[in-house]
Protein backbone atom coordinates (compact mmCIF):
# COMPACT_ATOMS: atom_id res chain seq x y z
CA UNK A 1 0.00 0.00 0.00
CA UNK A 2 1.34 3.30 -0.78
CA UNK A 3 1.87 6.34 1.27
CA UNK A 4 0.00 9.38 1.58
CA UNK A 5 1.83 12.60 1.11
CA UNK A 6 -0.61 15.27 2.44
CA UNK A 7 0.92 18.07 4.19
CA UNK A 8 -1.87 18.00 6.81
CA UNK A 9 -0.05 14.48 7.93
CA UNK A 10 3.09 15.79 7.99
CA UNK A 11 4.80 17.01 11.58
CA UNK A 12 5.90 20.62 10.30
CA UNK A 13 3.28 22.65 7.84
CA UNK A 14 4.88 25.09 5.68
CA UNK A 15 4.28 28.56 6.44
CA UNK A 16 3.67 31.59 3.92
CA UNK A 17 2.94 34.99 5.04
CA UNK A 18 1.16 37.44 2.62
CA UNK A 19 2.70 39.63 0.40
CA UNK A 20 2.58 43.51 0.63
CA UNK A 21 -0.88 44.92 0.15
CA UNK A 22 -2.02 47.23 -2.74
CA UNK A 23 -1.88 50.86 -1.70
CA UNK A 24 -6.06 50.52 -1.95
CA UNK A 25 -5.95 49.26 1.54
CA UNK A 26 -4.24 52.76 3.12
CA UNK A 27 -5.42 54.76 1.19
CA UNK A 28 -7.28 56.89 3.29
CA UNK A 29 -6.90 58.36 7.14
CA UNK A 30 -8.10 56.57 9.82
CA UNK A 31 -7.66 57.45 13.19
CA UNK A 32 -4.89 59.17 14.98
CA UNK A 33 -1.34 59.54 12.84
CA UNK A 34 0.97 56.34 14.55
CA UNK A 35 4.21 57.69 14.46
CA UNK A 36 7.32 56.08 15.51
CA UNK A 37 8.82 56.33 18.94
CA UNK A 38 9.91 54.47 22.62
CA UNK A 39 6.92 52.74 22.45
CA UNK A 40 6.63 51.71 19.15
CA UNK A 41 9.83 50.14 17.52
CA UNK A 42 10.69 47.36 15.09
CA UNK A 43 9.31 50.13 11.94
CA UNK A 44 10.75 49.18 8.27
CA UNK A 45 12.78 52.03 7.36
CA UNK A 46 11.09 54.26 4.51
CA UNK A 47 11.95 53.72 0.90
CA UNK A 48 11.92 57.31 0.32
CA UNK A 49 15.72 58.78 1.19
CA UNK A 50 16.57 61.48 -0.91
CA UNK A 51 14.11 64.14 -0.97
CA UNK A 52 16.10 66.79 -2.85
CA UNK A 53 17.53 66.13 -6.75
CA UNK A 54 19.07 68.17 -9.22
CA UNK A 55 21.03 70.60 -8.41
CA UNK A 56 19.97 71.57 -5.29
CA UNK A 57 22.94 73.99 -3.98
CA UNK A 58 22.56 75.98 -6.71
CA UNK A 59 21.66 80.12 -5.60
CA UNK A 60 18.61 81.43 -5.10
CA UNK A 61 18.97 83.91 -8.06
CA UNK A 62 19.31 80.90 -10.45
CA UNK A 63 16.23 79.77 -10.84
CA UNK A 64 13.08 81.88 -10.76
CA UNK A 65 10.57 79.57 -11.69
CA UNK A 66 8.78 76.95 -9.91
CA UNK A 67 6.47 74.67 -10.50
CA UNK A 68 4.17 72.62 -7.87
CA UNK A 69 1.92 69.40 -8.00
CA UNK A 70 -0.71 69.81 -5.27
CA UNK A 71 -2.99 67.02 -3.44
CA UNK A 72 -6.39 67.52 -4.70
CA UNK A 73 -7.53 64.56 -1.94
CA UNK A 74 -6.99 63.81 1.73
CA UNK A 75 -5.39 60.67 1.63
CA UNK A 76 -2.29 58.65 2.36
CA UNK A 77 1.07 58.37 0.29
CA UNK A 78 3.16 55.12 0.41
CA UNK A 79 6.91 55.79 0.97
CA UNK A 80 7.16 53.67 -2.28
CA UNK A 81 4.94 55.86 -4.54
CA UNK A 82 6.77 58.85 -3.52
CA UNK A 83 10.50 57.27 -4.29
CA UNK A 84 9.13 56.31 -7.74
CA UNK A 85 7.35 59.57 -8.45
CA UNK A 86 11.01 61.22 -7.57
CA UNK A 87 12.75 59.11 -9.65
CA UNK A 88 10.76 59.71 -12.99
CA UNK A 89 10.72 63.51 -12.30
CA UNK A 90 14.35 63.36 -11.93
CA UNK A 91 14.87 61.37 -14.93
CA UNK A 92 12.72 63.47 -17.34
CA UNK A 93 14.37 66.21 -16.22
CA UNK A 94 17.87 65.20 -16.24
CA UNK A 95 17.47 63.73 -19.80
CA UNK A 96 15.78 66.69 -21.37
CA UNK A 97 16.57 69.90 -19.18
CA UNK A 98 20.22 68.52 -19.16
CA UNK A 99 22.69 67.97 -15.62
CA UNK A 100 22.60 71.27 -12.87
CA UNK A 101 19.26 73.01 -14.65
CA UNK A 102 17.01 72.46 -11.85
CA UNK A 103 16.44 71.48 -8.48
CA UNK A 104 13.51 68.58 -7.63
CA UNK A 105 12.16 69.16 -3.63
CA UNK A 106 9.84 66.18 -2.15
CA UNK A 107 7.89 68.39 -0.39
CA UNK A 108 5.92 65.67 2.14
CA UNK A 109 7.52 62.96 4.36
CA UNK A 110 6.05 59.52 5.47
CA UNK A 111 5.75 59.60 9.10
CA UNK A 112 2.76 57.61 9.52
CA UNK A 113 3.24 53.88 10.44
CA UNK A 114 0.96 51.22 8.93
CA UNK A 115 -0.07 48.07 10.40
CA UNK A 116 -1.09 45.00 8.96
CA UNK A 117 -2.44 41.49 10.80
CA UNK A 118 -0.28 38.83 8.93
CA UNK A 119 -2.31 35.90 7.61
CA UNK A 120 -0.77 32.45 6.57
CA UNK A 121 -1.63 31.51 3.28
CA UNK A 122 -0.40 28.18 2.76
CA UNK A 123 -1.77 24.69 3.35
CA UNK A 124 -3.67 23.99 6.61
CA UNK A 125 -3.44 27.56 7.30
CA UNK A 126 -6.65 27.46 9.28
CA UNK A 127 -5.52 25.54 11.59
CA UNK A 128 -3.08 27.96 12.70
CA UNK A 129 -4.31 31.28 11.87
CA UNK A 130 -6.17 33.52 14.89
CA UNK A 131 -8.64 35.35 12.41
CA UNK A 132 -9.66 38.00 13.98
CA UNK A 133 -8.30 37.41 17.34
CA UNK A 134 -4.96 39.98 18.33
CA UNK A 135 -5.44 41.63 15.31
CA UNK A 136 -3.90 44.61 16.27
CA UNK A 137 -1.42 44.11 13.72
CA UNK A 138 2.88 44.76 13.21
CA UNK A 139 4.23 47.49 11.64
CA UNK A 140 4.73 47.23 7.50
CA UNK A 141 5.79 50.04 6.01
CA UNK A 142 5.45 53.84 6.24
CA UNK A 143 3.02 56.61 4.45
CA UNK A 144 3.15 60.66 4.38
CA UNK A 145 -0.29 61.81 5.11
CA UNK A 146 -1.57 64.56 2.75
CA UNK A 147 -4.63 66.91 2.76
CA UNK A 148 -6.43 69.00 0.43
CA UNK A 149 -4.13 71.42 -1.55
CA UNK A 150 -0.84 70.16 0.21
CA UNK A 151 2.16 70.97 -2.13
CA UNK A 152 3.44 67.47 -2.86
CA UNK A 153 6.40 67.87 -5.03
CA UNK A 154 8.00 70.92 -6.17
CA UNK A 155 10.50 71.98 -9.30
CA UNK A 156 12.26 75.33 -9.83
CA UNK A 157 14.65 76.03 -12.95
CA UNK A 158 14.49 78.44 -15.36
CA UNK A 159 12.19 80.60 -17.33
CA UNK A 160 13.09 78.34 -20.64
CA UNK A 161 12.44 75.08 -19.09
CA UNK A 162 9.34 75.55 -17.39
CA UNK A 163 7.33 73.10 -20.17
CA UNK A 164 9.86 70.34 -19.13
CA UNK A 165 9.22 70.54 -15.31
CA UNK A 166 5.70 70.48 -16.03
CA UNK A 167 5.96 67.36 -17.90
CA UNK A 168 8.11 65.81 -15.23
CA UNK A 169 5.45 65.94 -12.89
CA UNK A 170 2.43 65.13 -15.37
CA UNK A 171 4.84 61.72 -15.33
CA UNK A 172 5.49 61.85 -11.63
CA UNK A 173 1.65 62.41 -11.25
CA UNK A 174 0.72 58.57 -12.38
CA UNK A 175 2.58 57.41 -9.33
CA UNK A 176 0.11 58.36 -7.06
CA UNK A 177 -3.41 57.27 -6.40
CA UNK A 178 -6.09 59.93 -6.03
CA UNK A 179 -6.20 63.47 -8.27
CA UNK A 180 -3.42 66.06 -8.31
CA UNK A 181 -3.09 69.24 -9.93
CA UNK A 182 0.05 71.14 -11.86
CA UNK A 183 0.75 74.61 -11.03
CA UNK A 184 2.90 77.29 -11.88
CA UNK A 185 3.87 79.95 -9.08
CA UNK A 186 4.20 83.59 -9.28
CA UNK A 187 6.80 83.25 -6.51
CA UNK A 188 10.43 83.48 -7.07
CA UNK A 189 12.53 79.84 -6.86
CA UNK A 190 11.43 78.49 -3.10
CA UNK A 191 10.88 81.84 -1.37
CA UNK A 192 7.60 83.34 -0.33
CA UNK A 193 8.13 86.44 -2.59
CA UNK A 194 6.41 87.51 -5.69
CA UNK A 195 8.86 88.14 -8.53
CA UNK A 196 8.47 91.67 -9.11
CA UNK A 197 8.45 92.30 -5.06
CA UNK A 198 11.48 89.99 -5.59
CA UNK A 199 13.71 92.07 -7.74
CA UNK A 200 12.51 94.95 -5.81
CA UNK A 201 13.71 93.69 -2.42
CA UNK A 202 16.77 92.72 -3.75
CA UNK A 203 17.54 96.07 -5.34
CA UNK A 204 16.76 97.82 -2.16
CA UNK A 205 18.76 95.44 -0.30
CA UNK A 206 15.47 94.52 2.33
CA UNK A 207 16.54 90.70 1.27
CA UNK A 208 19.68 89.18 1.13
CA UNK A 209 20.50 85.60 -0.70
CA UNK A 210 20.45 82.30 1.77
CA UNK A 211 21.16 79.63 0.17
CA UNK A 212 18.31 77.98 -1.87
CA UNK A 213 15.55 81.04 -0.22
CA UNK A 214 16.19 84.86 1.41
CA UNK A 215 16.42 86.41 4.27
CA UNK A 216 14.95 89.91 5.02
CA UNK A 217 16.45 92.47 6.44
CA UNK A 218 14.23 94.02 9.09
CA UNK A 219 14.20 98.22 9.58
CA UNK A 220 14.67 98.13 13.06
CA UNK A 221 17.82 97.12 15.18
CA UNK A 222 21.03 98.18 15.31
CA UNK A 223 22.66 99.93 11.81
CA UNK A 224 25.95 97.77 12.40
CA UNK A 225 24.29 95.16 11.61
CA UNK A 226 22.13 96.30 8.55
CA UNK A 227 24.02 94.69 5.27
CA UNK A 228 26.57 97.48 3.24
CA UNK A 229 27.13 99.67 6.58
Amino acid sequence: MRALSSPFLSSTLPRGTMGRRPARCYRFHKKKPYIKSRYLRGVPDSKIRIFDGGNKRADVGLYPCVVHMVSDEKEQISSEAMEAARVACNKYMLKNAGKDTYHIRVRMHPYHVLRMSKMLSCAGADRLSQGMRHSFGKPAGKVARIEIGQVMISVRCKDVHQHHAIEALRRAKFKFPGRQKILKSNKWGFTEWDREEYVRRRLDGTLIADGVGVKYVAQHGPLGKKPGT
